[in-house]
């Protein structure tokens, strides 16, 4: 039984310390990813508007378009496109 508490006395700080140490490491990599900013997104929702218990009409910016699509709870449909207006103007 001294001999297994020995064991377990000296593997359980072991164990926790490789536990410890590899999340650190983990978040320390993970501050070296590049991170996608607010502004970073390709895709952006714009506007959406609930039609009745399960369908939208939702305005997505995508490429320099706005794209309307319907969105049920079965598919999602494009509806029409158009050149998004710029920020600048």
């Amino acid at each position: 039984m001294a001999m297994y508490i020995l064991k377990l006395a000296i593997i359980l700080p072991l164990v926790c310390g490789l536990a410890w140490g590899s999340l650190m490491l983990w978040k320390r990599l993970q501050r070296g990813l590049p991170a996608m900013g607010p502004g970073a997104r390709a895709v952006r929702i714009v506007d959406a508007v609930s039609m009745g218990t399960s369908g939208r009409l939702i305005v997505v910016a995508f490429g320099g378009r706005n794209l309307l699509v319907s969105a049920t709870r079965g598919q999602i449909a494009l509806i029409a496109e158009a050149a998004s207006e710029s920020a600048d103007a």
